[in-house]
């Protein structure tokens, strides 16, 4: 994509990432830090350039990115690298085990690349982090953030049957914007894949999805989009404001005022999902032990 002009950041948003990067504890930070580089993982903290990187490995957590750290997509939002990526390596998931460990995570969020590349897309790679997470002393509870898996149900199912605390699958925007922004992504395969896994999973999986605001969508445009998520059985929501990571990336068109984060949230509830985070700090991990922890007491 070209370089185009960006709107400026508002001051009270400045302000947010300042507070956010101000709270937090610096030998956690560097603890969280040295875990990762010392099992050589990835974390999409770091690939995707959140903002939130600094409080969150401030206070212990960190997100692994698996499967490597380059996707077979090339989506105009997202920072992480793409291109060819390497080859599985078979003993990530003990290393992602031994960090998690090491880290004392009673929440362990795992994400990965695209692997179109792959038949199975990664499923049994996930499934792999998954069962070696549970062999912990105190086993945490995992949350997975798949890809679309192009659709396959099959791969879909492999990683259900490892049975995750959280399933989640982010439908990222609003249908219209993919072709300009998710070209490799389909809105109704996505959907496809959220309905399955609600209807597939086992008792104790909450079905989880995110998607980002500030992308040119329209108020309507986003009411359908949560009706169509309760539709597919979604509990969770996650929605945060699109920050560009580069000129080079899809411009921001709007930036989302905090009370309009609040209006969205009381909406979504209003349509019965179980949990909600909605602001403009928000991504798909963010507390999400504590979202997790709030909505079980409510089950």
């Amino acid at each position: 994509m070209t370089q185009q002009k960006r709107l400026p950041v508002p001051v009270w948003l400045r302000q947010m990432v300042r507070q956010a990067k101000q709270h937090g504890n610096g030998s956690l930070h560097r603890h969280t830090a040295e875990q990762v580089e010392h099992h050589q993982l990835h974390t999409v903290c770091q690939g995707a350039r959140c903002p939130n990187q600094g409080s969150c490995f401030s206070h212990g957590t960190a997100t692994f990115l698996i499967l490597g750290n380059s996707c077979t997509r090339n989506c105009a939002f997202c920072a992480v690298d793409h291109g060819i990526p390497a080859a599985i390596d078979a003993d990530e998931p003990c290393r992602v085990k031994a960090a998690a460990g090491n880290m004392g995570l009673k929440h362990v969020v795992v994400t990965a690349v695209t692997r179109d590349d792959l038949p199975d897309g990664g499923a049994g790679h996930f499934a792999a982090v998954i069962a070696e997470l549970r062999t912990l002393p105190q086993p945490p509870a995992v949350e997975v953030l798949t890809s679309d898996f192009q659709g396959n149900v099959q791969a879909v199912a492999a990683v259900l049957a490892a049975e995750p605390e959280i399933f989640a699958h982010n439908v990222e925007m609003v249908p219209r914007l993919y072709a300009a922004v998710r070209p490799g992504a389909e809105y109704n395969r996505s959907l496809a894949v959220l309905n399955y896994a609600a209807s597939h999973a086992s008792a104790g999986t909450v079905i989880k999805t995110g998607f980002m605001v500030g992308l040119g969508e329209e108020q309507q445009e986003i009411r359908q989009l949560l009706s169509d998520l309760r539709a597919a059985g979604v509990e969770m929501v996650t929605i945060g404001q699109y920050l560009a990571p580069t000129m080079r990336h899809y411009p921001v068109q709007r930036y989302v005022t905090p009370d309009e984060f609040d209006q969205l949230a009381q909406e979504a509830k209003q349509m019965g999902f179980a949990s909600v985070a909605a602001g403009p700090l928000v991504r798909s991990s963010y507390h999400a032990g504590e979202f997790y922890q709030e909505m079980q007491l409510l089950r």
